[in-house]
């Protein structure tokens, strides 16, 4: 059964897209080639070949989950630029969103804060238009 432009016009519709006639002349004989590619393989199937997924068989190769020693604190901060009491230093981020500009781009080592922060998109977008209109 071969594939008119109409019947390629009625699928796009349903799928809602538009396309010119020549596109839909074009696109029928390469639509019809598909549906035969596709009931060709239908036809090769049968009922002593089990579906798979995959050509080959494939198995899990991921090792057991198992509770190991974890990375030696100092081998982890090592490669970090600043870290203080067994943790990563981080520059310090104000609660009103902007960054601070302090001497220490780190913060002030003797504080007794968590040097935590979070800032959305819109606040580093307007901590960034505060600091070039400086």
């Amino acid at each position: 059964m071969a594939l008119s432009p109409e019947d390629v016009a009625d699928l796009a519709r349903l799928a809602r897209i538009e396309l010119t006639q020549a596109e839909l002349a074009h696109l029928a004989p390469q639509l019809d080639v598909i549906l035969e590619s596709v009931a060709h393989v239908a036809d090769v199937a049968a009922d002593d070949i089990p579906p798979t997924s995959h050509a080959l068989p494939l198995t899990n190769v991921f090792r057991p989950d198992e509770v190991q020693a974890s990375l030696p604190v100092e081998v982890a901060l090592a490669g970090a630029p600043a870290h203080d009491q067994d943790r990563f230093r981080v520059p310090r981020i104000l609660g009103d969103g902007e960054l601070s500009v302090d001497d220490s781009v780190y913060g002030d080592p003797a504080a007794d804060e968590p040097l935590q922060g979070n800032l959305s998109g819109a606040d580093l977008s307007a901590a960034g238009a505060e600091e070039a209109a400086r």
